[in-house]
């Protein structure tokens, strides 16, 4: 896909919709019955960033690199081990952490996940119409409408996303890869939430049907005003939909910025090799900033275990064409280099 950067807006709103801050999650090593406790692996490690009013944050990253599990902690399908999810609703800031029972499912019905794979998100018992009001039927928003008025709304959030009202008494199964990925994005906005949360979600589908899905998402943006936690592996799919970006690696946020500013400067060597994979080894330029051209990926991503990162050193240290003997003893912070652009690097 030949994408560019979409034309963005600066958001100077000082309360944002979704703040995150310092969140953690680590899981055991081993699983099992008879796995042994207490090695660990932090599938996230101290990561912060917020989502304002309608605004476009990417998460990217390559697999295994914490982003998902990221965005399951935001919804509680996991629960953190340390740090802070702060959702400002019209009634205030509340933390996520403390919601019980009816505040979490409000909470849930603001905040919708779709999923990467709609095969295996979407029940194959269910027809699309009972896939779409199953979570309507018992939340606070619908509770009190009738059958007709659900299936007037499914109809109508089904034609939003480009299918037909028609299609309601069909199964998943009877649909494309790209029709189902619009069925789970109906079925996310059908509750009118206030964000979005996309993981993968044209990660799986080809070329041409991403773009469609993405000016489907884009149009969704517009007409309804929400905001969007977008989680990709393709860096320039990312810019092209997000207005900023965090760029994770094992569980740590590598650099973010402005789209259109890491579009056109990424400075972390991780952020130009995501570029370097997509662009058949060659960075576009302005991007490169060392000097010293980046080794292609050819050996693929390096196993999370073992040997597991060390706490005290940079995570991408053993990949780093610039690594020196500091990186393999401390951890870079996470540094301020130009307005609203930070990265994790003592090359900056």
């Amino acid at each position: 896909m030949g994408l560019a950067p979409l034309p963005r807006r600066r958001y100077t709103e000082p309360m944002p919709l979704l703040m995150v801050s310092h969140l953690r999650k680590r899981f055991n090593l081993e699983a099992g019955f008879f796995a042994r406790f207490g090695r660990f692996v932090n599938a996230v490690n101290d990561v912060s960033f917020s989502i304002g009013a309608n605004e476009a944050y990417g998460l990217v990253g390559e697999s295994g690199c914490g982003k998902t599990t990221t965005a399951r902690l935001l919804v509680r399908m996991y629960e953190a081990d340390g740090g802070s999810i702060l959702y400002h609703s019209e009634s205030g800031p509340t933390e996520v952490a403390a919601l019980r029972k009816a505040g979490l499912r409000r909470y849930r019905e603001k905040v919708k996940y779709v999923f990467q794979d709609p095969a295996r998100s979407l029940n194959p018992r269910m027809s699309v119409y009972e896939v779409l009001v199953s979570g309507p039927r018992w939340s606070t928003l619908h509770r009190k409408a009738g059958e007709k008025q659900l299936r007037w709304e499914a109809a109508s959030v089904l034609e939003e996303v480009g299918l037909s009202a028609a299609d309601l008494d069909l199964r998943p199964s009877e649909f494309s890869g790209g029709q189902r990925q619009r069925i789970s994005i109906a079925r996310g906005i059908l509750m009118r939430p206030e964000l979005l949360i996309c993981d993968e979600v044209v990660s799986a589908l080809d070329v041409s049907i991403q773009g469609q899905i993405l000016n489907l998402l884009l149009d969704i943006r517009q007409k309804r005003d929400i905001s969007f936690l977008f989680i990709a592996h393709d860096l320039k799919v990312a810019c092209y939909f997000c207005d900023r970006i965090g760029v994770m690696y094992r569980g740590e946020l590598m650099e973010e910025a402005p789209a259109g500013e890491l579009y056109r400067r990424g400075l972390h060597p991780y952020t130009q090799l995501l570029f370097s994979s997509v662009t058949g080894g060659k960075s576009p330029p302005p991007l490169h900033t060392f000097g010293v051209p980046l080794p292609p990926s050819a050996g693929g991503v390096p196993p999370a275990t073992p040997p597991l990162p060390d706490e005290n050193r940079c995570a991408f240290a053993e990949r780093c064409p610039r690594s020196r003997e500091r990186c393999f003893a401390e951890k870079p912070p996470l540094r301020e280099t130009d307005a609203g652009h930070t990265i994790r690097c003592f090359e900056f």
